[in-house]
């Protein structure tokens, strides 16, 4: 499909699993999914790598009776298709998320940005803050880890020319990544199906395959986003913390904590890092208790 043809929900998504309608606008060139449930105060949901808005199904099965969910894919990701060209840098992801709460008009939003959805929603809230009104921060950072010695491996060994190759090549992000990544459950063969689609083919695979790399090799942007928090960093911002995370320690919750002060902490203990479908319950109960009180 071109990012200009026509967008059809694919026969591969199951709809008893993923219950919502697909939407599909023309963002800058790209054909971005969507889905839109529920009415009440905006989530505007944003994904990392290798996910799309298909992890988020069962909180906003549980919040859409009380919320406006809004969830997008990335363009590569998920169900939606990147404009000729696009380069799937976290900048390349921003411009995009931009245009679209522009396209939506979407106002009054509270950011739920999980993984690589941190630096790319933040980077949206800094450039369109009066847009936003609270935070959910889940498992991410905003800030270059250049130095950091897990961070440079992990980005050197999987954004590498053979870590690339093999995600481009097996889907190796998604085989390992998603069931890694679920500590309380284990994620089923539907499940995996739904992401192994999503990334199908060796092209689609580019989308995952640059964003390893960019964990150090995009230290402008990490850089730029760092430097700008202030424009948002007072916002309320409740930070939802799975605490057997494999990519994320404690000081990066701490740090979180330190770089915005009007927060509220929730640990989900023993969660993975996809908390959000690893603990679903858990993060719908807090996102709604948080922001009703």
């Amino acid at each position: 499909m071109s990012a200009s043809a026509p967008a059809t929900r694919p026969a591969w998504v199951d709809s008893e699993l993923f219950p919502f309608e697909s939407r599909f606008i023309e963002v800058d060139g790209s054909v971005i999914h969507y889905i839109d449930e529920g009415s009440g105060p905006l989530l505007l949901l944003l994904h990392g790598n290798p996910t799309w808005s298909f992890v988020y199904r069962d909180v906003i099965a549980d919040l859409r009776d009380q919320f406006r969910c809004v969830a997008l894919d990335y363009p590569g990701f998920g169900l939606s298709t990147a404009a000729e060209g696009y380069g799937y840098r976290p900048a390349d992801h921003a411009q995009p998320v931009t245009s679209f709460v522009d396209q939506l008009g979407l106002t009054e939003a509270t950011l739920v940005a999980h993984d690589w959805g941190g630096p790319i929603g933040l980077s949206v809230a800094e450039h369109r803050p009066e847009h936003f009104m609270n935070l959910i921060l889940a498992n991410t950072w905003a800030w270059p880890v250049n130095g950091q010695l897990r961070a440079e491996f992990a980005s050197h060994v999987m954004g590498g020319l053979i870590g690339r190759e093999l995600i481009r090549r097996f889907n190796l992000f998604v085989r390992l990544l998603i069931p890694a990544g679920h500590r309380l459950r284990k994620v089923t063969s539907t499940e995996m199906n739904h992401y192994l689609d999503a990334l199908s083919t060796r092209e689609r695979r580019n989308a995952c395959a640059i964003l390893p790399g960019a964990i150090v090799g995009e230290k402008t942007f990490l850089t730029s986003l760092n430097e700008n928090l202030p424009v948002i960093n007072e916002l309320p911002a409740l930070i939802l913390w799975a605490d057997a995370d494999m990519a994320f320690c404690d000081g990066d919750r701490k740090r979180l904590e330190a770089t915005f002060p009007n927060h509220h902490t929730r640990i989900i203990h023993g969660a993975g890092h996809f908390v959000q479908s690893d603990a679903p319950d858990q993060i719908s109960e807090a996102i709604r208790t948080w922001l009703t009180e």
